[in-house]
């Protein structure tokens, strides 16, 4: 392999003030314990574009275990590679150790792994070249950058010395606004075909053109998209549904042949499904970041609402130790959480009692009380087409909420102190 090229600082537009400060302590901390400490992937990439990354995260040279020892705010997770997750309130900072590009094991010999005990932070109480040792394989920053999906994910910010290191010509490439595989692509999606829509989805959101060999590969292979995960597979659509440029992404993935293995239902869909998806994106285009607001249910519904999926139960027959299970409903083969089909089904009710503006106080005060009503509320002004009916609820909590007390609703009456009994007198 070839010498790194390594841009120093006064070359790269690369600032630490763009840095989140947590991350910076975390890489900081792991430098003055002897650690070789990176900014890593994703954030490098959107801080040379003058975009806000999601996520910082970090690779080391120290292993997971090492990293644990100098946070106390540490948490070890993950059963195939251990990962270190800092936390800083709800905000998690990922530590991951360099590692190589190692071949899955014999399905035998993974069946026969022994169960791992877990710690009382959700991680394993083993020690993590004990366990998987196939997964457990830690390497130097090349192998680390060499095994990532795409050039311009594969860019590493060094906290020492302030400069970028690029192993694989991810800096040519991100000044060519090019999505080029590290490697062979069909390899590389054959061995995880959830790149084949990631590339698709980088590219779209970043307004870069895939390289011609990812874009054969893509064309040639779109059904390896339906033999991954469908889990994993459902998490990267709710991505792409907090994007802000879902419309524009899921289009892209509908001209690639992909939607059609995974969701045909979104395959050559009614415009219906397009104007909603326009409407999410508007909203999040107000926001910096992916608000808290657009749970999983809103994200659902702004799918299932257009195509008249909400009513129709799709249904995918299971068997757990030669028994049915309960059938899980489906979005094509991605599975949808019952909990938020629930949700969407309160928040539909709810929707068209706060339409009702003529309600009295008390009912009013009760409907906004309710836990959906905050989902109820977003919807409406995502979808509701309703400014008077969102402008009056909005004034309402402005005002604090449902008022605790008032004509409607008495206040309660303090609680009587229960009397101690009293001792029976003893006759001398």
């Amino acid at each position: 392999m070839a010498d790194p090229t390594v841009i120093p600082r006064p070359a790269h537009t690369l600032s630490r003030r763009n840095v989140d400060p947590d991350a910076l302590k975390v890489l900081y901390r792991l430098k003055d314990h002897g650690h070789v400490a990176y900014l890593v992937g994703g954030s490098v990439r959107d801080l040379l574009l003058g975009r806000r990354p999601k996520d910082f995260d970090v690779g080391t040279s120290a292993h997971p275990y090492e990293v644990k020892k100098l946070f106390r705010n540490c948490w070890i997770i993950g059963r195939r590679f251990r990962l270190a997750h800092i936390k800083f309130g709800t905000k998690v900072i990922e530590v991951a150790t360099f590692r190589r590009q190692v071949a899955e094991p014999p399905p035998d010999e993974a069946a026969a792994a022994p169960p791992e005990p877990a710690d009382d932070r959700g991680g394993s109480g083993r020690p993590p070249l004990a366990a998987h040792p196939h997964h457990n394989s830690f390497g130097t920053p090349e192998e680390d950058a060499f095994r990532r999906d795409f050039t311009v994910n594969a860019l590493f910010y060094d906290i020492a010395t302030f400069s970028i290191i690029d192993y694989v010509g991810g800096l040519r490439d991100l000044e060519a606004r090019v999505v080029r595989s590290i490697g062979d692509p069909e390899e590389r999606f054959r061995e995880d075909p959830v790149r084949m829509l990631r590339a698709v989805v980088l590219a779209t959101r970043l307004d870069l053109a895939l390289d011609p060999a990812v874009a054969e590969a893509n064309r040639r292979h779109p059904e390896l998209l339906a033999t991954a995960s469908p889990a994993r597979l459902l998490e990267e659509y709710f991505k792409i549904l907090r994007s802000g440029v879902a419309e524009r992404t899921l289009l892209a993935l509908g001209e690639a042949g992909m939607l059609r293995h995974v969701t045909p239902e979104l395959d050559k869909a009614p415009a219906a499904l397009w104007a909603s998806l326009r409407r999410l994106d508007a909203y999040r285009a107000r926001f910096e970041a992916a608000p808290a607001t657009l749970t999983n249910a809103i994200l659902v519904g702004t799918v299932l609402s257009p195509l008249g999926l909400l009513g129709r139960r799709q249904v995918e027959p299971a068997v757990v130790d030669g028994e049915t299970a309960r059938p899980k409903p489906l979005l094509g083969i991605l599975p949808v959480a019952r909990r938020d089909l629930e949700r969407l089904h309160q928040r539909a009710a709810t929707e068209r009692r706060l339409r009702d503006l003529a309600a009295p106080p008390r009912v009013q005060r009760g409907l906004m009380s309710r836990p959906i009503f905050p989902e109820a509320l977003t919807w409406l002004e995502i979808h509701g087409d309703a400014p008077d009916v969102l402008a009056h609820w909005r004034a309402a909590q402005a005002e604090g909420g449902p008022p605790e007390a008032g004509p409607d609703r008495p206040r309660p009456g303090r609680r009587r102190r229960r009397r101690r009994p009293r001792r029976p007198r003893i006759a001398e």
